[in-house]
């Protein structure tokens, strides 16, 4: 103790040193039981070896989620579908006010409905392609346009001043390249009336043309799609429609050696028939109508341009009859 080494300690003095000596070593065992207890729970902990579940009457109930209805239930009549549905997109149910139905119904079911319905969702829909949204696009686009000149209000005077007709498409889509092969497809179209023909050019660019020419509408068509950019194809076609008329216009020396025979259409002014019917005529002492000269000069013709078939035939012989006057 320090207080020995430097002097005595009065008896009070003492029993007061001894009480504090005690009490720490009362303190400090205490306070090394405590932390072993604490170690040792620490340590050794309960073996559970059957789990024991929760108990019934504190578990939670789970309250449904405060789900919002489909759009369409709160859709007006009166709403503006275009706002709805602006442009082309996936089909959604949901968004949809109709009963749509599609697919391959179950036996005895009937056709799927809109909901879950994989048929509806993987082709393309034209949902937002409705009259009140194409009359708002056209209206768009009207500023982009020219107005349609005032003197070609018929389509006579169209074919007139513009006889030919250029047609080509062109293709947007999302793919990794922006162009699309078809678009260099180029298709000219022009009336062979516009071209001032001769019987002689006619008939020869006929023979070259083929199946292009379509007699109903008397127009040629022309495509082209032998190069790569539409602009070059629409040169081909131009190139091509003027090489066919230079060819048409000419004559060759071989061409005068044709016979009635050799040609590919009955001309009848030159034909045998021709020279009979004047021979006929002459020959009776009646005079012969013209109206009647004439039919028979149409059925003959018809009969060798277009074959031999009941109609023809039959007009054929109701002529010849009106001819010698036993009709």
């Amino acid at each position: 103790m320090m207080g020995l080494k430097h002097g005595l300690v009065a008896p009070g003095g003492l029993r007061h040193l001894l009480a504090l000596a005690g009490a720490s070593r009362i303190h400090s065992s205490a306070s090394s039981h405590s932390g072993v207890k604490a170690a040792e729970d620490e340590e050794f902990r309960t073996l559970e070896l059957v789990k024991k579940g929760p108990d019934r009457r504190t578990s939670r109930v789970m309250k449904p989620p405060n789900l919002l209805p489909p759009r369409y239930k709160s859709q007006k009549v009166d709403q503006d579908w275009g706002n709805v549905w602006p442009a082309a997109r996936t089909f959604h149910p949901a968004t949809v006010p109709l009963p749509v139905r599609q697919g391959y119904p179950a036996s005895l079911k009937p056709t799927p409905d809109k909901w879950g319905n994989a048929e509806l969702m993987k082709i393309p829909n034209f949902l937002h392609l409705t009259p009140p949204v194409i009359k708002r696009q056209c209206e768009a686009l009207k500023k982009f346009c020219t107005p349609w000149p005032s003197g070609l209000d018929t389509a006579t005077k169209q074919e007139k001043h513009f006889p030919v007709t250029v047609s080509k498409s062109s293709y947007l889509h999302s793919s990794p390249t922006i162009r699309d092969q078809k678009a260099r497809i180029v298709t000219i179209k022009v009336s062979l009336r516009s071209l001032d023909l001769d019987e002689h050019g006619r008939d020869k660019l006929l023979r070259l043309v083929k199946d292009r020419y379509d007699a109903k509408t008397d127009c040629l068509t022309i495509v082209a799609d032998r190069c790569p950019l539409s602009q070059q194809n629409y040169d081909y076609c131009c190139y091509l429609l003027t090489v066919l008329y230079n060819e048409s216009m000419k004559t060759e020396l071989w061409e005068h050696e044709k016979e009635i025979a050799d040609r590919e259409r009955y001309i009848w002014n030159v034909s045998p028939s021709h020279a009979a019917l004047q021979a006929i005529v002459g020959a009776k002492e009646d005079s012969t109508s013209e109206e009647v000269i004439k039919e028979y000069e149409t059925a003959v013709t018809d009969l060798h341009n277009e074959g031999e078939d009941e109609p023809t035939i039959t007009r054929y012989r109701e002529c010849v009859l009106k001819l010698v006057g036993l009709a």
